[in-house]
């Protein structure tokens, strides 16, 4: 059906500019389809996109010959796009101008304003400011206005997702400039020169990225990732700059912009898979930002359907396993950053997570991704742990509750055994990925053991013990500590990945040395131990991490944990700790026997218990971690 239309204001605009004022001759749109005016029966055409309902119902094909007006209006809406990308491209080159300070190249750029058109109080403030005009301008582009419709696949059955029925139209029409533009990052606006970070790229992409196994994924450039994501390339600097001895001091521009660029992206609905990896890049190494950061990135990946990824990936489709082992590693990065903290994971179990194994039948699959699968495997297990135990640390755990947590023990075990020979020696960053495998299960099994202490009575007066079975899974607890702090102590190739392990490392080796500090001094009458030998290797360990962080960042947080833990051993009563720091001799690794072999006699653990007048070092330390971890402590 054909309808009359009044003429677009840009129409009469491009009139006017040539002083012809006369109403268009032209004012009939032709709406309906070639097939519909042929058969003359009405066509329904949904706001103007083809095909109408009759042709994609009796398969035709659907056209519309195109009028003369309505090729005016595309010339005159093309027209103006043109303009406003030059106008865009303009105040790009004088920021760029401004910051590398070429006044000839800003000469060039200045230009009248047009005389009818004033220059508002808010143009002002962008010409003061180029880069808030590049921003603006390239926010306002990518982000059209939100609509929203209620559709009815007529293809699906009443099965299926109940939101589906409510889509977001504006998402269909967001343009696609994510990879085909480069949008401005810290390189193009000059807070770090292309060399150095080609430099700080290289330091992340080539050891840091290895410890979690590869997030850039298919990303082995700097040119790549600043196509890809400005947010990410942030992260890939900052990380690299706190973890480089000769660069750290481009750690604070670095870590600035992310912030800026992370701030920007929270409510923005144009993100994509390459934004998320910066997310987690952020999360694993910066301690201040990382459960924000996780928290957005758990967000994101769930509205962009990563958790979806799986199924496409086990059909042998490469983007579906791209998006698979990201939402796996989103897993991993979340259960960091709750477990351990006492929150509850907001990625949760279920198919996607029991058919993570699937991802290693896929012919995409390569070794980096069995260690991310390992790590999601452990994770499950701990998150039950969670779920079955909760965060209540003064009640004690119930006789009944005691099979439960031996099975999880066994799970561990199973979860080691089948893992602990699966690596084999990596050209980026050595012996960690089996090493790693170790260290991760004494770190699961010291937070599992340690639910034996909770509500556990302490009495100077009166001496207590516990029953066989907690002792015995308290016990393993403390073996298991101890056998991360003499792996420390004695291998100088694990304490070489001091400076570029996750955050989780920090904060679980810290926990391990103030959980032998606690039960060393205060829950020596309740179970059998060798006080004299757990200050020992305390001392040895706190030694070993002042040494080791010397060469460290400032803002890295194992310095601040290892000033932290010294100050801790030196308020012990005892009066010969602080020579015990001094000159407490490094374990000879002959002696270390099953410690170093991950120690097959393993039972059972905790770890959000357990931190014991915490506030002498961890006040001392400002970051968000500080609170939450204080408020567990029994």
């Amino acid at each position: 059906m054909d309808i009359e239309l009044p003429s677009p204001p840009a129409v009469s605009a491009l009139r006017e500019s040539f002083g012809d004022r006369k109403p268009p001759d032209i004012t009939r749109k032709i709406t309906a389809c070639v097939a519909c005016r042929k058969q003359k029966v009405k066509c329904h055409m949904r706001e103007g996109q083809m095909p109408c309902s009759r042709c994609k119902k009796r398969g035709l094909s659907c056209s519309v010959n195109r009028s003369l007006q309505t090729l005016l209006e595309e010339d005159v809406t093309w027209k103006g796009a043109v303009v406003q990308k030059m106008r865009r491209l303009e105040e790009a080159v004088a920021s760029i101008a401004t910051r590398v300070g070429m006044p000839e190249l800003q000469a060039l750029q200045a230009g009248p304003e047009p005389e009818d058109q004033p220059i508002s109080p808010a143009r002002e403030v962008v010409n003061q400011d180029p880069s808030l005009s590049q921003r603006r301008d390239s926010a306002e582009d990518r982000e059209p206005q939100q609509t929203w419709e209620v559709i009815m696949d007529p293809r699906g059955g009443p099965a299926s997702i109940p939101a589906s029925c409510v889509s977001e139209s504006g998402k269909a029409g967001l343009p696609n400039t994510m990879a085909t533009s480069r949008r401005p990052d810290l390189i193009s606006m000059g807070l770090v020169s292309l060399r150095q970070a080609l430099a700080l790229f290289e330091t992340y992409h080539l050891r840091l990225d290895h410890f979690l196994y590869r997030i850039l994924g298919d990303h082995i450039s700097l040119d790549s990732v600043r196509i890809a994501s400005p947010l990410l390339t942030a992260a890939v600097c900052s990380v690299g700059a706190l973890h480089s001895q000769s660069l750290g001091h481009l750690f604070e521009a670095c870590y600035s912009e992310y912030k800026s660029l992370v701030a920007a992206q929270m409510f923005s609905r144009n993100v994509n898979e390459d934004d998320i990896r910066g997310l987690c890049v952020g999360a694993f190494w910066l301690h201040e930002l990382s459960w924000a950061l996780i928290g957005n990135a758990v967000r994101t990946a769930s509205d962009i359907n990563l958790h979806s990824g799986i199924y496409k990936a086990v059909k042998g489709d490469r983007e579906g396993y791209l998006q698979a082992r990201l939402y796996y590693l989103v897993y991993v990065c979340d259960h960091h950053f709750s477990i351990a903290y006492g929150r509850p994971p907001m990625s949760r179990e279920g198919f996607i997570i029991d058919s993570a194994s699937r991802l290693l039948d896929t012919e995409h699959a390569t070794e980096d991704d069995a260690r991310l699968i390992s790590q999601v495997k452990e994770w499950s297990i701990l998150g039950q742990v969670f779920d079955t135990f909760g965060v209540d640390v003064d009640t004690p755990i119930l006789p009944q509750s005691l099979p439960q947590l031996r099975r999880y023990s066994i799970s561990l075990d199973t979860w080691f055994a089948d893992w602990s020979e699966s690596f084999k020696a990596n050209r980026n960053v050595g012996n960690y990925p089996q090493k790693g495998v170790g260290f991760h299960f004494h770190f699961a099994k010291l937070y599992l053991c340690s639910h034996a202490f909770r509500g556990a009575p302490i009495s100077d007066d009166t001496p207590q013990c516990m029953s066989p079975e907690l002792e015995e899974i308290a016990n393993a607890g403390v073996l298991s500590a101890m056998s991360i702090l003499r792996v420390i102590v004695s291998d100088d190739e694990f304490r070489s990945f001091l400076n570029g392990l996750p955050l989780y490392f920090d904060t679980m080796l810290a926990f391990a040395v103030v959980f032998l500090l606690k039960v060393a001094t205060k829950y020596a009458t309740v179970i059998r131990i060798d006080t004299d030998k757990i200050l020992s290797l305390v001392a040895q360990t706190v030694s070993a991490l002042r040494e080791t962080t010397q060469s460290m960042h400032k803002q890295h947080i194992l310095v601040v944990i290892s000033e932290g833990l010294e100050r801790l051993l030196h308020r012990l009563p005892s009066n010969s700790t602080h020579e015990m720091v001094q000159h407490a001799p490094p374990v000879p690794e002959q002696q270390l026997g099953f410690d170093l072999g991950w120690m097959e006699n393993m039972a059972s653990f905790d770890f959000q218990t357990q931190f014991p007048d915490v506030d002498d070092w961890w006040l001392h330390y400002s970051t968000s971690i500080g609170p939450a971890t204080r408020s567990m402590m029994p």
